[in-house]
């Protein structure tokens, strides 16, 4: 289990079969015990769905993200290639998965004791469950991604080069495997559907499009031009956080 914690350089270049599969079995496990509990709070039937669908998502994710590093890492001089993309991003999935699957009792008894779909608050309890588990996904997913880091700065010439690969795939799981969770809908179950394994138009809309209407029913009557300045200022003060973290941790000298 270390190596799937720490993953050494040797996994980009000769990984064994059987490293390969226990990466692949712990994230389907991970996924499906964490999805079992999200699709939960709306019916039993929806958390085995999402427990099938999670890995499924996954499994998606993964096989476009690979082809699309394998491009990147031409691009950016990582010289990492299809084979080797797809061996870092599963190793990045198990980590996610591992997180996720560990806090899995804890999102239980959250849909246990959120209000239930039937009752009067379940359209808030809705988008609040929506956006609570978004953000875990989202922090599992830079965790796994981010624990690669060591592993990219060992394989790529420079430094630089590993960290643009490192945010070539942050931003590449975010994004398809956003819109491949709107595609593979529903989730977390709207109260005012019928349970489904899927939705009868799936292409219809995009993932952000719905994260953003929940954000305002949860946020209320905010004027939307000021939740737009708002989100800037936010932004901007994490640019600024990040430029000054950079520039302290190149003034302290390296062993």
């Amino acid at each position: 289990m270390r190596d799937l914690l720490d993953p050494p350089i040797q996994t980009l270049t000769r990984a064994a079969a059987g490293d390969l599969g226990r990466a692949a079995w712990v994230t389907a496990a991970g996924f499906a015990l964490y999805g079992f509990t999200v699709g939960f709070w709306r019916s039993p039937v929806m958390g085995c769905y999402v427990a099938l669908k999670m890995p499924l998502l996954i499994a998606a994710t993964l096989g476009c993200n690979g082809l699309l590093n394998g491009m990147l890492g031409l691009l950016l001089g990582s010289e990492l290639g299809f084979r080797q993309s797809l061996q870092a991003l599963l190793g990045a999935f198990s980590i996610s998965a591992l997180v996720l699957g560990s806090i899995a009792p804890v999102t239980f008894f959250l849909a246990l004791n959120a209000p239930p779909p039937d009752s009067p608050q379940a359209g808030a309890a809705h988008a609040g469950y929506l956006l609570s588990h978004t953000s875990l996904i989202a922090i599992a997913g830079c965790i796994g991604v981010l624990r690669l880091r060591r592993l990219l700065e060992r394989h790529c010439r420079t430094r630089h080069i590993a960290l643009a690969t490192l945010g070539a795939w942050i931003a590449g799981n975010a994004f398809i495997g956003a819109q491949f969770s709107w595609i593979f809908r529903p989730f977390f179950g709207s109260p005012a559907l019928e349970v489904a394994f899927l939705r009868d138009h799936p292409m219809r809309g995009s993932f952000y499009e719905a994260v953003w209407a929940s954000m305002k029913r949860v946020l209320g009557g905010i004027d939307p031009d000021l939740l737009s300045s708002l989100s800037f200022f936010i932004a901007l003060a994490a640019l600024i956080f990040w430029a000054l973290l950079r520039i302290h941790r190149k003034r302290i000298p390296q062993p």
